[in-house]
Order: structure tokens, then sequence, then C-alpha cells
């Protein structure tokens, strides 16, 4: 439902983006930021379902800066390389991008940002660092402990897998004792990327249940 635009960072650089727009009148408009994996399959089905509960949905292509239109599925093959793509992130290279996305929709009204994996610490750095932003939400953003000095200035939501072996639940207690205005879920058995219906650790329950508050929280924030 949705299609392919063009975004152009404060920096001239020019990358994709994958937008989806409701039937009726939006709401708000929501910034999806995409796990390591590009704008795949799985966050563009994010943005479609996003547009079909009222919001303008749009993913940049944060990675266009290495490799443009990048996607990958979820294969320990695929994994391997995609991984390669974070060994140095340039985090102001992904804000400025995420910037872009959210400057091209906030003619519709408030803007939220949500994201996953990567997209999750980029998020969580959005809402402290980038500007016309209403709400964020993310999800097991692994760098997120590194940067829970810096405080949200919107209302931010974080979820989290019990059994993530790449976020220690000592991570999660940090951001938890250091940004007490955050609101943290933890969901019991959970592993990374329990989120994505495409991953062998796509945890049904857990899911529908973070996806269900992550909602709500945007209705709630996104007036």
């Amino acid at each position: 439902m949705g299609q392919t635009i063009t975004l152009t960072a404060s920096d001239g650089f020019k990358l994709g983006a994958y937008r989806a727009d409701p039937a009726a009148p939006p709401k708000a408009a929501i910034v999806v930021i995409q796990e390591i994996f590009g704008v795949n399959s799985h966050i563009r089905n994010i943005c479609d379902r996003l547009a079909n509960k009222g919001y303008v949905a749009i993913a940049p292509a944060i990675f266009d800066h290495i490799e443009p239109d990048f996607q990958s599925g979820y294969s320990p093959d695929e994994v391997a390389v995609a991984r390669k793509f974070v060994a140095n992130p340039d985090w102001p290279a992904m804000l400025r991008d995420t910037q872009a996305a959210i400057d091209t929709v906030k003619d519709v009204g408030p803007v939220g940002v949500i994201g996953f994996c990567l997209g999750g610490s980029i998020t969580y750095a959005a809402a402290t660092k980038l500007s016309g932003l209403t709400a964020a939400v993310g999800y097991y953003g692994g760098a997120i402990v590194r940067f829970a000095d810096d405080k949200p200035t919107v209302p931010t939501q974080l979820h989290f897998g019990e059994k993530d072996t790449g976020i220690p639940l000592a991570d999660v207690e940090t951001i938890k004792a250091k940004r007490p205005e955050v609101e943290v879920f933890i969901y019991p058995g959970a592993q990374h990327g329990f989120g994505c219906d495409e991953r062998a650790s796509y945890d049904k329950a857990s899911s529908d249940l973070a996806w269900q508050r992550s909602l709500a929280f945007f209705s709630k924030k996104l007036k």
C-alpha cells in the first residue's frame, strides 16, 4: 500500500524511503527505523500496519550511505552480512536521515518514531537529540544503555526481551535506573527480535502485547 520516495538530509545526501498513507485523513505521522536488515518486507509491513491505524508511516533507508536499497532476510548468512553494516556505525549520518524523514511528514501533524534493533537505538538517540518529535518507541536497542545518560525530550517507551543474548538484563536495569521517566517493558522468555514474524525468535504473545502497548502509547501522545 506504500510507495518509495526520496528524502534529502541536511548535508544534501539523498536517500530512499518507504511511505505508507492511510485511506482516511491521517491523525499523525510515525517514522519507522529499520533493523540492520534494511527497509525490508518486515519494516514495510510495519509501515502498512501503522497506515491501517490511521498514521502516515515513513521508513528512511539509513543504509543508503553504504549500499543503496540494501535489503536482507534473516538466515544466518544474511545476518552475518548485515552485521558488517554496523561494525562502525555512523550515528550522526543515521540521525540526519531520521531527521529528514521527520521533516518530510511534520506537515501531517504530531510525529512519533518507532525503531527495532539498530532502529531501537536510533529511536532513543532521536528522542534525545532531534527536533520535531512528540513521542518515541524503541524495541530491543542494544546501544540504548550507552546513551542512557541523555534524557529524552519527548515521552519514550522501550521494549526488551528477557532472554535477549545481546542485551543483558543488567543493561536494561541500568537504563531503568538512569531514566525513571521512560516506560520500560521486559517480556519474559522473549529473545532479540521477538517482534518480527519473519525471525526464528518471533514470540507472538510478546509481540502482540508490545504492539498493543506501542499503539496505545502513540494514541495517547500523538495528539
